[in-house]
């Protein structure tokens, strides 16, 4: 069942066994109107995956958007909302408020981390004085391929990119406009073929902090997905969230039998240049 969330912004969903979840539909976010964006770049790319958060850059800029990065920022908060410790997300959460200050959008290239945004922080935010910044903050915040598709508007992608892709629907994605926008820009990229597999809208089993928490069934889960995956035999694993790539890329590694993974982004802008990159 669903309700109106009063002004919150957003549509509240209560599940049988009491849990809420918030979810900020696209007729609420705040509308695009200039060609200016703030980067979100998330830890990941800063710990791990910074060609991720650069290949974001590019593929704005191709589109004439002027990319901003305020260097203040750190976490979304999400690792401390997901264990619980909502205290200390709550403190995370204000400074990346104060951090994306303005009115310009904010693009993610992470559906977990536009998610944390739009959907968990309202959520902790909801009996907080507070909670209407956090809220407009989530109305600014868009996923990459959400905002290149929904807020910009472009469909088509120029370039060429010859791989057979399978795409994963990140959880965190689900519900949200951003699984069907990258799969409209993947398969507007001349030479991409993008291949189904088995039980595609299963978890990868990373989850956060899951993965730490309960590391056995996080791997099993994990090992599952490979399955399906290689069975597709696809030249290149897409995500648009770098926690799925870095779970089955880290899994697959370690069983000897490596697989290529990609952000969306990566490939985009990888088409923008003629092929496939090493």
């Amino acid at each position: 069942m669903t309700m109106p969330a009063g002004n919150s912004g957003c549509q509240r969903t209560h599940a049988p066994q009491g849990f809420s979840f918030c979810f900020m539909l696209n007729s609420e976010r705040s509308l695009v109107t200039g060609k200016r964006v703030q980067l979100m770049a998330t830890c990941l790319c800063d710990a791990f995956y910074d060609d991720v958060a650069a290949a974001t850059v590019e593929v704005l800029e191709h589109l004439g958007v002027e990319v901003v990065f305020p260097e203040a920022q750190t976490c979304c908060g999400q690792p401390a909302f997901n264990g619980g410790d909502w205290v200390a997300s709550r403190k995370v959460v204000r400074h990346t408020v104060r951090t994306f200050a303005g009115d310009e959008p904010v693009v993610v290239p992470s559906g977990s981390c536009a998610a944390m945004m739009f959907h968990g922080a309202v959520l902790e935010f909801e009996k907080e004085p507070d909670v209407a910044e956090v809220e407009a903050l989530g109305r600014r915040t868009w996923e990459l391929a959400d905002f290149i598709v929904n807020g910009l508007g472009v469909k088509p992608w120029p370039g060429r990119y010859d791989a057979k892709v399978a795409f994963h629907r990140s959880c965190h994605s689900r519900g949200t406009a951003s699984v069907e926008a990258a799969l409209t820009l993947l398969n507007a990229v001349a030479g991409v073929s993008v291949v189904e597999f088995g039980e595609a809208e299963q978890c990868c089993g990373f989850g956060g902090t899951f993965s730490v928490s309960f590391p056995n069934i996080s791997t099993a889960m994990g090992a599952l997905k490979l399955e399906h995956v290689r069975a597709a035999q696809p030249d290149v694993y897409v995500s648009g969230d770098m926690s799925c790539m870095m779970h089955l890329g880290g899994l697959a590694a370690k069983e000897g039998r490596p697989i290529k993974t990609l952000h969306l982004a990566q490939v985009l802008r990888d088409a923008l240049k003629g092929g496939k990159r090493d």
